[in-house]
């Protein structure tokens, strides 16, 4: 039997999980403390390390390939069983691969489908190999990662980024009415500033500038995506919670 506020017998993946100083990273943390059987995946072999220190399961995949992420799936099933609960982190940049910041007119095209890519094609992709197997075993979880920017706001030189973020938002919605009835609920987090190893002394100054006078912290973006992993979460779906510290909420004076 189920606890509604425990995971226990659930298997979950969290994409994303290279840094230990990251919303991935801090994700699987909170899951597996919940009872979880995580997964962790990430591009690079490092994913190793921080399953080592999580007490979890790593896999190396670049989930910007199909066939990558079919063979991720079948090898998480084949260890660990079926996934019930999938966080969709990947994607965010990273020192190794920066946010491309350049101005429309100046965007090549290998840089538009990067930024897509990394953003958007992951989440959709990952999402599509296992929403089948939970919609049939009438209970799953998806949390995507969106971001205040795109969904919510936008800076300038950052069209890729805000693209594929809002992007997220709308495949949430529509996969979130697609299952509905099947038992498995789909939302989006959609963090502000948040201090990470790849975030910018720009970044961090702008955190400061929040009603709250600093950056978000990777656990507190994971507590709203362990909450909407739950089972006691089961009427929420097709959401999106914005977590940054009320800058979106407050106006902006007039210059």
């Amino acid at each position: 039997m189920y606890d509604a506020d425990r995971l226990d017998g659930r298997v979950a993946l969290v994409t994303g999980a290279g840094s230990p100083e990251g919303i991935g990273y801090a994700t699987a943390a909170r899951l597996r403390w919940l009872g979880a059987t995580v997964a962790i995946v990430s591009t690079t072999k490092r994913i190793h390390e921080r399953a080592s220190e999580l007490g979890v399961t790593g896999f190396v995949a670049d989930l910007t390939d199909e066939a990558e992420v079919g063979a991720l799936a079948d090898a998480i099933v084949e260890q660990l069983g079926d996934v019930s609960v999938l966080i969709n982190n990947a994607g965010l940049a990273s020192k190794a691969s920066p946010e491309v910041l350049r101005p429309v007119a100046q965007l090549t095209m290998n840089e538009w489908h990067n930024e897509i890519d990394r953003n958007l094609t992951t989440t959709f992709l990952t999402a599509r190999a296992f929403v089948s197997g939970m919609a049939e075993r009438g209970w799953g979880r998806i949390v995507n990662l969106s971001a205040t920017a795109g969904p919510v706001n936008a800076l300038p030189t950052e069209a890729g980024y805000a693209a594929a973020k809002a992007g997220v938002l709308g495949l949430t919605r529509a996969l979130a009415m697609e299952v509905v009835a099947d038992g498995v609920t789909v939302n989006a987090v959609a963090p502000g500033i948040v201090r990470t190893a790849s975030s910018t002394v720009t970044e961090l100054k702008r955190g400061l500038d929040s009603p709250m006078g600093r950056p978000g912290t990777p656990d507190e973006v994971a507590t709203a995506i362990a909450f909407l992993s739950l089972p006691s979460a089961s009427y929420i779906t097709g959401q999106i919670i914005v977590i940054d510290g009320g800058n979106s909420v407050r106006e902006v004076p007039y210059r």
